[in-house]
């Protein structure tokens, strides 16, 4: 029921994705009657595959989270995310408010062992052709050291399931590549990742992002929002520079018909549509949030990004991660404490 468009873009999404993976069932929440009417609209819909579960109330795009979460107790958002909880669903999409889905999802579902705080982390293409995994963006605005480097096993974990890479690389974003910059928190999140059994490449500046240095690029949810609302900018303004260019003359509209091949590849791999899709990491069940402008192509990549989440086992990934990790921390910090000297009682 969320997002800028609603129903006009989840509904066909969600139909064309069932056409598409026969071994899916999907479980539509929201308000009967106009869930009934945009499937009516539909064409070739699987209906042995598309139940719908009825929900009386939807949580507005600029509802607070303390509305959605304590007086909406039977909105679209916390039905769909229970169903994840009660074993019903695999995982939950939605394009709505994303405060509150985080806080539901982290309300019912609570998070893995080892996890403190829920992370956002999506998907931003860089100049190889792929993409580049980032978080968090935005759940955790103030972060300690051992959050950081929470992100980073769930950053890992992400990577490995939908992108496929075997060990990803970790990059922790910096305003250098020196061991000397950053602030305390990064200095030390630093020390925690170059301990830790992780892949990790070392500072990275935020034109790696888009360079591919590296698989995974972790910061704190102040800093990546930033870069996320920058970069979707960016791409806006770049898709407006080109279709404006070609209107101003004729000479310019025949340059667009040759380049045409050109500009098509170009804007194919600056389309956030083809990364759509957050993912939220840490949880005690899978949960993915769309861009809330997302469109029915938009929506369907982000409904395709969970499927593989569950396909490839994220959350056994996490869960494992988490626990091998945090052990070797605890393992190397214990022999380190055993082997520093004791302290002289007489001084």
């Amino acid at each position: 029921m969320g997002g800028d468009i609603g129903l006009p873009a989840t509904v066909p999404a969600a139909v064309a994705f069932a056409r598409k993976f026969p071994d899916v069932e999907l479980l539509l929440v929201g308000l009967p009657d106009q869930i009934e009417k945009a499937l009516a609209a539909a064409k070739n819909v699987p209906h042995e595959r598309i139940s719908i579960v009825p929900a009386s109330e939807v949580v507005a795009m600029d509802d607070p989270v303390e509305v959605a979460l304590r007086r909406k107790k039977d909105s679209s958002m916390r039905v769909a995310i229970q169903t994840v909880k009660d074993a019903r669903a695999h995982a939950c999409i939605s394009a709505g408010n994303t405060g509150a889905l985080m806080a539901i999802s982290r309300y019912l579902l609570k998070t893995l062992d080892g996890i403190d705080r829920p992370a956002i982390a999506a998907s931003i293409p860089n100049q190889n052709g792929r993409a580049t995994t980032v978080l968090d963006l935005g759940a955790n605005v103030d972060c300690t050291a051992d959050h950081l480097l929470q992100f980073a096993i769930m950053g890992a974990a992400l990577s490995q399931a939908l992108d496929h890479h075997e060990r990803p690389s970790i990059g922790l974003l910096n305003i250098g590549e020196e061991v000397i910059k950053g602030n305390e928190v990064v200095k030390e999140a630093a020390e925690l990742l170059r301990a830790s059994p992780l892949n990790f490449f070392g500072n990275v500046e935020g034109n790696d992002i888009f360079k591919g240095t590296v698989d995974v690029v972790v910061c704190d949810g102040f800093v990546g929002n930033v870069v996320l609302k920058s970069v979707e900018g960016l791409a806006k303004m770049l898709s407006n520079i080109i279709r404006e260019e070609f209107k101003r003359n004729i000479v310019s509209l025949l340059a667009a018909v040759i380049a045409k091949p050109v500009l098509d590849r170009l804007r194919d791999r600056v389309d956030n549509r083809r990364y759509n899709g957050a993912a939220l990491l840490g949880l005690r069940g899978v949960v993915f949030k769309s861009h809330g402008s997302a469109d029915a192509y938009a929506f369907g990549v982000a409904l395709e990004r969970a499927r593989e989440a569950v396909v490839s086992g994220l959350l056994e990934r996490t869960a494992t991660a988490v626990a091998q990790i945090t052990s070797s921390v605890q393992q190397r910090a214990a022999t380190e404490s055993s082997t520093t000297p004791a302290a002289d009682a007489s001084s």
